[in-house]
């Protein structure tokens, strides 16, 4: 048996408890480590040579199945919360044109690719990908189907909004090949709706759960957000009620990050209505125990998901892995991101597109793939990317199978490391053993932090000199760009 599949011990109230204790001084920002180096890093305007040296060598390792992610960035309205690339209109003629060229940029990737490749894992994410109207929808999954094959024992997800569709556009996504929905709750209590600009009643939401079992939807997955203006553990816990009510196969219960600077949208909220960091530890711990005590297995982060589930399966089995859509059965395999700001990662590089249609469409109008920065991966990139999916999936490092693989010895090759490791061991998050570092029950509550260990550039970062100048520019953050969650694509 792999080790790693002995290692997901359910959370007790010992390690909520010390994980009150500790947040506050231990948690912080930083990276949510869907990619290894995160998306902050990749380079600006890289030489086009980076595509398709990736696709070449992805074509290389041919047949291997692929992973893929299309991005539908139009929204009929805004939600405040949101850090989404997207682009706010009525107007759906839009869209026509924005599926035409992501035709051009399929049929320029298939060819690079040389064959028709199988994909194993697709996603649609937005954006709001429902704004397509059906024969759009139709229009881009023949597409994906000339270009690609879309494995029909695949996982085939796509994000919807509850308030955009109906019984009969259920029942076209089943027919097109969907067989996973994603949908956008955030919270039911009306006053915290009100505050984000997004107003979507339980009945509307329960109709689209409803519908989607009746359709054979293999997987129904929720997500929420905590720490919106308003909320309070209490209220939030009748919006935990109701979900259960709905009883989702997997559930994802994010933090808000307020970043106004950012994401302008995010100033239409009042700070003065958000909660304080005490309330929204309540809320986060106290959504904890009763998820669990319904019977939802923690997976990691932010995600939730019934024991017989596939994520949850595959933690028991040490097989969990992480890509840009959060937890994944599937991460494994190279992915290709078709659309505006979709990132792609093939061959141990990523590859991220223009995020303006203009940028986009003019790339496409000269017949050249749409990219706007990337980064290859080194030999430490790939060492330290594994660590830190070890720690963050399965919660375990082998060390001896490490060593093995990438040909160091890790006491040599990690020794800052290492002692950063022994100080979280005496806080309780890690158990260091011979060979082995395993994370605690405390330890996968925190476990962004005992993966930022291993990040090399953040270690860099703190060790550069930072002028006053630029110290005061950054307020004592730490000098990286910390993006929320439902910011999926940076």
């Amino acid at each position: 048996m792999n080790p790693s599949a002995m290692t997901s011990p359910a959370l007790d109230r010992r390690a909520l408890s010390d994980f009150r204790a500790l947040a506050g001084r231990i948690d912080g920002n930083g990276p949510r480590y869907t990619s290894y180096p995160t998306a902050d890093r990749f380079r600006n305007g890289p030489d086009l040579s980076l595509y398709h040296d990736a696709l070449d060598a992805c074509r290389a390792d041919a047949p291997a199945p692929l992973s893929l992610y299309l991005h539908i960035p139009f929204c009929e309205n805004i939600c405040y919360y949101c850090g989404c690339n997207k682009i706010i209109t009525r107007d759906h003629g839009r869209s026509a044109r924005y599926v035409s060229y992501l035709g051009r940029e399929m049929a320029l990737v298939a060819e690079r690719l040389g064959t028709r490749r199988q994909v194993i894992q697709s996603h649609w994410g937005g954006g709001t990908p429902t704004f397509l109207n059906p024969e759009e929808m139709r229009r881009v999954m023949a597409l994906l189907n000339t270009h690609f094959a879309l494995a029909a024992d695949g996982e085939h997800s796509i994000e919807i909004d509850p308030r955009r569709v109906d019984q009969d556009r259920m029942a076209l996504l089943a027919e097109l090949g969907f067989n996973r929905v994603s949908l956008g709750v955030q919270d039911f209590d009306p006053e915290v709706q009100q505050a984000i600009h997004r107003i979507q009643p339980f009945e509307e939401t329960r109709a689209v759960v409803d519908a989607a079992r009746a359709l054979g939807f293999r997987s129904v997955s929720l997500d929420l957000i905590y720490g919106l203006p308003h909320q309070t553990a209490a209220r939030f816990g009748r919006t935990i009620d109701q979900v259960l009510a709905l009883r989702p196969d997997r559930l994802s219960v994010y933090s808000y990050a307020h970043l106004p600077h950012v994401f302008k949208p995010q100033r239409r909220i009042d700070e003065n209505a958000l909660p304080p960091a005490g309330e929204k530890l309540d809320i986060l711990v106290s959504t904890i125990e009763r998820l669990t005590a319904e019977g939802y297995v923690y997976i990691g982060m932010d995600h939730f998901a019934l024991p017989d589930d596939d994520l949850a399966v595959a933690q028991r089995e040490g097989r969990l892995q992480r890509n840009f859509q959060g937890y994944s059965t599937h991460a494994g395999y190279d992915q290709v991101g078709l659309g505006i700001s979709a990132i792609g990662a093939i061959a141990g590089r990523y590859v991220q597109n223009a995020r303006t249609l203009d940028d986009y469409y003019r790339a496409l109008d000269q017949g050249r793939l749409p990219l706007a920065r990337g980064v290859a991966m080194t030999a430490d990139d790939h060492l330290r990317r594994e660590i830190i999916g070890d720690l963050m999936c399965n919660g375990v490092l082998e060390l001896p199978a490490i060593e093995a693989r990438h040909g160091i010895e890790f006491k040599r090759t990690f020794p800052a490391e290492l002692a950063e490791i022994d100080r979280l061991s005496a806080d309780g998050l890690v158990r260091c053993e011979p060979g082995r570092i395993t994370v605690t029950p405390l330890g996968r509550l925190l476990v962004r932090r005992v993966a930022m260990v291993f990040d090399r550039y953040l270690r860099d970062d703190a060790a550069r000199p930072v002028d006053n100048g630029a110290r005061a520019a950054n307020d004592g953050a730490q000098p990286i760009r910390i993006v929320p969650r439902y910011s999926r694509v940076v």
